[in-house]
């Protein structure tokens, strides 16, 4: 049956949580009130999603298996790199099947679509005669301008259903047709648009950043310092430096200490206010400098860790 979600998140874990077909994990950058709204339409067999965000952040996705997958920017705005290239708004990403990956957002909106791999499969040689199963490496083509401009406008009128009159979307027949045309502009897409060349430093990189994720997601709950980290990787700090910067925007040194940051946030969160206290959850992820510590956090949070711990809990 054919339905469809709006949702709005003030919280990043709430957010992460919603998001269907893989594992993702949340940092984010900038500072300010964390504000995203998801919109999300299942149709018979294409699942169609819509991300609204107000902050920079930058999220790791993990396990996009069974199905074939397609990411495009809805308009031009801040800078979204996914697996270490810059999204433009004439391109679209064709994500590997399982892939690991970052992606560095500045805020905005995207677009993504997917079918079971069998069924674009059979679309891709239908329809524009093209092999479109999932390929081993991301693949980013700049699409045709009027192919993706049809892909736009039909993303859109999907969208404004979903928030005005998603009857029609829980209508079998109407979502049918529509699913059909979107299904359709999408392979337009893809078929008549140009492969970006590969590049092997491009695959190096991806390579390494897979390798880094691998290491600090081994040891969550513990601080981890860059030189057992590019021992772990087999990496010198220097590349690994500029691996972080083409895929996430900023050192490796600057994530993994934004990165302890929110796990303290959910700590403080989730923690026992009758028993736990903020200097015994600073110092768990690594935080000595408990006056720089508490600037950092209102800096990126907006309340200072205290306010954390003893706001009433949802």
């Amino acid at each position: 049956m054919p339905s469809s979600a709006v949702r709005a998140f003030t919280d990043p874990d709430e957010f992460v949580a919603s998001i269907r077909q893989g594992t993702c994990q949340l940092t984010v950058t900038g500072r300010g009130n964390f504000a995203t709204e998801l919109i999300r339409i299942d149709f018979h067999r294409l699942w169609v999603q819509r991300f609204s965000e107000a902050l920079p952040r930058i999220i790791h996705v993990t396990d996009w298996g069974g199905r074939a997958a397609f990411s495009f920017r809805l308009q031009p705005g801040a800078s979204i790199i996914r697996a270490g290239v810059e999204m433009l708004p004439g391109t679209i990403m064709r994500h590997a099947e399982g892939q690991s990956y970052y992606v560095n957002s500045g805020g905005g909106g995207y677009g993504t679509m997917s079918l079971p791999i069998a069924e674009m499969a059979c679309a891709g040689a239908a329809i524009a005669g093209c092999d479109l199963v999932p390929p081993k490496d991301p693949q980013f083509i700049t699409a045709a301008p009027a192919a993706l401009a049809t892909l736009r406008d039909l993303h859109a009128s999907a969208v404004a259903l979903a928030k005005d009159a998603p009857a029609v979307i829980a209508h079998p027949e109407a979502a049918r047709g529509l699913e059909q045309a979107l299904v359709e502009a999408m392979v337009d897409c893809l078929g008549g648009g140009e492969v970006e060349e590969d590049r092997a430093a491009l695959r190096q990189h991806a390579m390494i950043m897979r390798k880094f994720h691998r290491a600090i997601d081994e040891k969550p709950d513990e601080p981890i310092y860059i030189p057992e980290l590019c021992k772990a990787i087999g990496a010198s700090e220097r590349t690994l430096r500029v691996c972080c910067q083409d895929h996430i925007g900023m050192s490796p040194k600057r994530y993994l200490l934004l990165r302890r940051m929110h796990f303290v946030r959910r700590a403080l969160r989730n923690g026992d206010r009758a028993e736990t206290t903020v200097t015994e959850i600073a110092t768990r992820y690594g935080f000595w400098q408990f006056g720089r510590f508490a600037g950092e956090y209102k800096s990126l949070f907006g309340e200072l860790p205290s306010a954390t711990l003893t706001r009433p809990r949802d």
